[in-house]
């Protein structure tokens, strides 16, 4: 989810620019080229870590942060695990 202290106007220009670097990944793989897929990686990130989705929490309501955690590692982990058992039956 995007920081919503960004503006509307930063924010469109941010998702243009996301949507053209994950394009660019995707003409990398096409084309079997390493080194641009590489660069195109990176600009995915800084532009997600811009948008407030990757890096440093944006948010200050005193909640800890579990992204980028294993689930077993988070208060989700029991909620997770019937997630799975329930895909495996075919309810989800």
């Amino acid at each position: 989810m995007p920081n919503p202290n960004l503006s509307p106007a930063k924010k469109s220009t941010l998702v243009s620019e996301l949507m053209k670097a994950r394009s660019a990944v995707r003409s990398a793989k096409l084309a079997g080229d390493q080194g641009e897929e590489a660069a195109a990686h990176r600009a995915v990130d800084i532009v997600k870590r811009e948008l407030g989705e990757r890096g440093p929490v944006w948010w200050s309501d005193g909640t800890p942060d579990f992204n980028r955690q294993a689930v077993k590692n988070t208060p989700y982990a029991k909620w997770y695990s019937g997630l799975r058992a329930s895909r495996r039956r075919g309810e989800g």
